[in-house]
C-alpha cells in the first residue's frame, strides 16, 4: 500500500495529494481509481482476515476486524476453549484453553509451530484435580523448549499436575514452543515439606520411592542420570535416597525419603566426612547414666561404650532400665562405673523431638 505515484496529471506532487490553489490556478488533487480501489481492498482484506462479512452501513467494521483479529492470537484477550476430552487444537482455539480430565488419561495436541502458524500464543490450564494423567503434547518432531539444561532439544510433551496448574507457551514459527510462565518453577527434583497430605498442583510426588516409566517422565529420567546420585536396584539398599535405574530399561525409581531425617551433604567440610549423596547412615548413640533406684546421685556412673546395642538400626531402643551389672540384657563389652549398689539404671535417645510433615518432590 502507497501513495498513487505512478499515476501522472491527477494534481498529484511526488504522488502525494494536494489541495487546490485558485490564486495560482493550480487544481487540487484527483483520486485516481486504481489507488481508491486498492485502499478499499486493503481493509476488505482486513475484514476477510475475521472472517467478517463486509458492510456498507457499518463504518466501525476495520476497528472489529482488529479487536477480533487481536482475541485470537493474544491468549490475555477473547479467546476461550474449553476441552473435556483429548483434542488437538486448531489454530483458532489458541487462548486460554481450560481443561478438565475427570472423564479418564487426556491428550492435549498443540498445532505445528510451522511458519503458516507463524508466533502464537496459548495458556493451558488444568481444571480437575482427579490425578488422570493430562498430557500436552506437541505436533510431529516439534519440541517444547523446557528443562533445556537437561536436553537441549526440549521435550516432545509435557504434564499438567493438578487443579490450577498452567503453562503459557509461545510458537516460533520453526518447530518449537517456548515456556514463558508456569504456575510453579520450583527446580526440577527438589525435595521439601508440606503441611497438607494433599498433592499441590504445579507438578509434584510424593517422595516415597515410586517406580516411574523413563517415556513418561523422560526429562526427570534425564535429571536422574546427570544428577551424579543415580544407582541401580541391586545396591539400593542404605542408598534409598538416591534414584536408581530401575529395571535398566524401561523403568526408573524416584528417592525415598519417608520416616527420615534429611541432613545437609558434607562435600569437603569434614564434618561427615565420607558420605555419598543419599546414603543411609546408622542413628548415633548417646547414653545417659542416671541414679540407680534411688541409691546413689544422678551422674554418680557412667558407660562409655554402648554402640554396640542398637547401633545399626533405623530406630533405636529409647530407654534401657534396670539393668543389673552382669546380667542377660547388658551389652556385651561395656566398659562403666557403678555406685555402691552395684546396680545401672541407662537411659539413651538417638533421635530428637520432632514433628512429622508429608515430603514432596518436584517431578516437572
Amino acid at each position: 500500500m502507497d501513495y498513487p505515484k505512478s499515476v501522472p496529471s491527477v494534481g498529484l506532487v511526488n504522488g502525494r495529494f494536494v489541495d487546490e490553489n485558485p490564486v495560482e490556478g493550480s487544481p487540487g488533487s484527483l483520486i485516481p481509481a486504481m489507488w481508491g480501489n486498492s485502499v478499499t481492498q486493503e481493509i476488505l482484506g482486513v475484514i476477510a482476515g475475521a472472517d467478517m462479512a463486509p458492510s456498507e452501513t457499518d463504518t466501525n467494521q476495520l476497528f472489529k476486524a482488529v479487536q477480533k483479529i487481536i482475541g485470537t492470537t493474544t491468549p490475555t484477550r477473547s479467546v476461550v476453549t474449553r476441552l473435556t476430552l483429548s483434542k488437538a487444537l486448531t489454530a483458532n482455539e489458541l487462548g486460554l484453553v481450560l481443561i478438565d480430565a475427570n472423564a479418564g488419561a487426556t491428550s492435549i495436541g498443540l498445532p505445528p509451530a510451522n511458519v503458516a502458524l507463524g508466533v502464537r500464543d496459548v495458556i493451558i490450564r488444568r481444571l480437575d484435580n482427579s490425578g488422570n494423567r493430562l498430557v500436552v503434547q506437541a505436533a510431529g518432531t516439534d519440541r517444547i523448549k523446557f528443562h533445556t539444561h537437561l536436553s537441549a532439544v526440549g521435550y516432545p510433551f509435557l504434564v499438567l499436575m493438578g487443579s490450577g496448574d498452567w503453562w503459557h507457551l509461545r510458537s516460533d514459527g520453526a518447530g518449537s514452543w517456548w515456556p514463558m510462565g508456569r504456575f510453579d518453577n520450583t527446580p526440577l527434583g527438589r525435595p521439601f515439606f508440606e503441611t497438607t497430605i494433599q498433592l499441590s498442583p504445579g507438578g509434584y510426588g510424593a517422595l516415597n520411592g515410586t517406580v516411574m516409566k523413563r517415556a513418561e517422565w523422560p526429562w526427570l529420567w534425564d535429571h536422574a542420570q546427570q544428577s551424579g546420585m543415580l544407582g541401580t536396584e541391586a545396591t539400593r539398599e542404605g542408598n534409598e535416597g538416591k534414584w536408581s535405574s530401575g529395571d535398566g530399561a524401561v523403568t526408573f525409581r524416584a528417592p525415598e525419603g519417608r520416616g527420615e531425617f534429611l541432613r545437609i551433604l558434607d562435600e569437603g567440610r569434614s564434618v561427615d566426612a565420607g558420605r555419598a549423596m543419599g546414603t543411609f547412615q546408622p542413628g548415633t548413640v548417646h547414653s545417659h547414666a542416671l541414679g540407680a533406684q534411688g541409691a546413689g546421685a544422678v551422674g554418680s556412673r557412667w558407660s562409655d561404650s554402648l554402640t554396640g546395642f542398637g547401633a545399626n538400626t533405623r530406630e533405636e531402643i529409647k530407654i534401657i532400665g534396670d539393668l543389673v551389672n552382669g546380667g542377660p540384657t547388658f551389652p556385651a563389652g561395656t566398659t562403666y562405673q557403678m555406685d555402691p549398689a552395684n546396680t545401672l539404671l541407662y537411659s539413651f535417645r538417638s533421635r530428637p523431638r520432632n514433628v512429622a510433615y508429608p515430603a514432596r518432590i518436584k517431578l516437572i
